[in-house]
């Protein structure tokens, strides 16, 4: 028999409004944190392995791994959190996140690369975390603002993320000091970073926003009358259509920025730009993934998810044009470069988050999410495999191409399903 709350209860339950004030300020402190630990993988990843190994071919190898391990971590995060809540699962993400940072400085100090790879594996779940952290922001949203509270936790990721590669030759120096390989000095960063963001949210995030949610929906329908600030799904109408149309949009997304976003470095590197330059770039890219998201969110919520999914292609194919006819050594137009494919990441995230938000019950909607970021993992591992292997292959202008001209498949697959409503 399904339980349902007495008549009454959604008046003693807290203010949705005003827990999801407290659940937002709390995830954006988190985020500010696991924004720098990210960081770490991106700026240096691929020039550690590159270092150990002495091979370009390899070097997308790290960015595959760690993806990779994301992908595992998203589904553990996800079904933790449908069955315990957001906060359990998020705080459990962060914290392997910072055992696989402490395993990329372990496995530097002894250079071996075989713990070197099985470390940025484990790694990822700090990456997956981070991403998952967006879906908790809009557990309690109403419908017509769920866009603006995932954009309100992705910028948070801002701060960090712009610092995190920018402390790379900080970081590096003081790793020298300590007897550790410079270029692992990024992931003592990332590993506090993680650390502490899994003790921020195990503290504070209460109450959990998506075990209220459940809740209020469920006191609703016993009083029928549903909370105004709670909607279940925004709209049911597109079905398993609009969570394949969000998935798509998400993973072609993540599988053109992550292949450009990994060998942008080794491509300056191999034109004689130094970790500061390659920090600066990748800063600004990352900057760019997660700055505009308020704006992107209202975006989304004004003129709906197709035009702004449909915005992502078209801002990928310039970023992937733009990287391939820049000068190598031109710090100027690759950062412009990476700012371009930033944005276009973010629109075709924020726009896919919120159609999959909209379309999943709240029953079933914390396993769907980490299900669908599952693939947008797999889809970066992919990315940073084949980015190395293309490389070496042609060249860094051809992948940027194949990147861009890649992304223009997300026009048709809006088109038709617009047309299918």
């Amino acid at each position: 028999m399904t339980s349902t709350a007495p008549a009454g209860t959604t008046a003693r339950i807290s203010d949705p409004g005003q827990a999801q004030r407290r659940i937002l300020r709390v995830l954006v402190a988190s985020q500010v944190l696991s924004g720098a630990g990210l960081a770490a993988g991106v700026t240096v990843g691929a020039l550690l392995a590159q270092d150990m190994l002495g091979s370009t071919s390899l070097a997308g190898l790290p960015s595959a791994l760690f993806t990779a391990g994301s992908a595992l971590a998203a589904l553990a995060v996800g079904r933790i959190s449908q069955a315990r809540g957001r906060r359990p699962g998020l705080a459990t993400g962060y914290l392997t996140g910072a055992i696989g940072s402490a395993g990329v400085i372990t496995a530097a100090v002894m250079g071996n690369p075989v713990l070197l790879f099985i470390a940025l594996f484990v790694y990822g779940a700090g990456t997956a975390t981070n991403l998952q952290a967006r879906y908790a922001g809009a557990d309690l949203a109403a419908p017509g603002h769920r866009a603006r509270a995932v954009s309100t936790v992705l910028v948070a990721t801002t701060l960090g993320g712009v610092a995190g590669p920018n402390l790379a030759a900080p970081t590096g120096d003081f790793a020298e000091h300590l007897g550790i390989p410079d270029l692992a000095g990024p992931f003592i960063l990332s590993g506090a970073a993680y650390a502490l963001a899994a003790l921020v949210l195990a503290l504070c995030l209460r109450p959990d926003p998506l075990l209220l949610a459940r809740t209020v929906a469920q006191a609703g329908e016993a009083d029928a009358t549903p909370h105004p600030a709670v909607g279940d799904v925004a709209d049911t109408t597109a079905g398993r259509g609009g969570v394949a149309l969000g998935a798509l949009v998400m993973v072609l997304t993540q599988l053109v920025m992550v292949a450009i976003m990994t060998m942008t470095p080794v491509h300056m590197h191999d034109h004689g730009q130094g970790t500061v330059a390659s920090g600066l770039v990748i800063g600004i890219h990352i900057g760019a993934m997660y700055l505009p998201s308020p704006l992107t969110g209202w975006l989304v919520d004004r003129y709906g998810h197709m035009k702004i999914a449909a915005a992502s292609g078209i801002t990928l194919l310039a970023a992937g044009i733009l990287a391939a006819v820049a000068p190598g050594d031109s710090v100027a137009l690759l950062a412009l470069a990476l700012a371009l494919l930033g944005l276009g990441w973010n629109f075709g995230l924020v726009s896919g988050t919120a159609i999959i938000t909209d379309t999943v019950p709240l029953a079933t909607r914390a396993k769907t999410q980490g299900l669908v970021d599952v693939s947008i993992a797999i889809a970066g591992a992919t990315g940073g495999m084949a980015s190395g292997i293309m490389v070496a292959a042609t060249s860094y202008p051809a992948l940027a191409l194949t990147g861009g001209a890649l992304s223009l498949a997300l026009l048709p697959a809006v088109a038709a399903t617009a047309y299918r409503r």
